[in-house]
């Protein structure tokens, strides 16, 4: 090994040892216990949609195993599921909420990290199929509203999402 080869190898180590060494001083992301939603994008795919949410939680309590089946998350609680999304239309220039025979809710999986640090950050993408779910007329404008629920049952903030304009 020349001495230019033995500079480089020192420079790769320092700087392995300066990473290493500096790794355990970044700052961990913290968020509040209560899930927090924003809205991202909504995509048309032909006779479907995709809803996107991106969501921050600070313990990491996101989502439900099929062993998560006891009070209150039992088929007979509003709990059974943990994203709860609701359809409006645009009548006459006014929202009018939707109320649906079989409401759009959906059980998000268990999705809580290992190790220390237990704050989640992601997105959330739901297919909605067919899309329009339903129109009632006039309208051929919607939206949605989108909150979701953590194991601790803190409910995050509502979010809407933009007017989409049905094809």
């Amino acid at each position: 090994m020349n001495w230019q080869d033995k500079g480089a190898a020192k420079v790769a180590g320092g700087l392995a040892i300066m990473a290493v060494l500096s790794s355990g001083c970044l700052k961990t992301e913290e968020f509040p216990a209560t899930p927090a939603i924003v809205f991202k994008s909504f995509e048309f795919f032909g006779d479907s949609a995709s809803l996107v949410v991106s969501f921050t939680d600070g313990d990491g309590d996101v989502g439900l195993d099929e062993s998560d089946n006891a009070p209150p998350f039992d088929t007979a609680s509003t709990y059974y599921y943990n994203l709860f999304i609701e359809h409006s239309e645009k009548i006459n220039g006014e929202w009018l909420v939707v109320e649906f025979a079989q409401p759009i809710h959906y059980r998000i999986p268990r999705i809580t990290p290992t190790g220390q640090n237990k704050a989640l950050e992601g997105e959330i993408a739901v297919a909605i199929d067919p899309f329009p779910l339903y129109i009632t007329g006039n309208a051929d404008t919607v939206r949605y509203s989108i909150e979701m629920v953590d194991r601790a049952l803190n409910r995050s903030n509502r979010v809407v999402t933009n007017e989409i304009i049905v094809p």
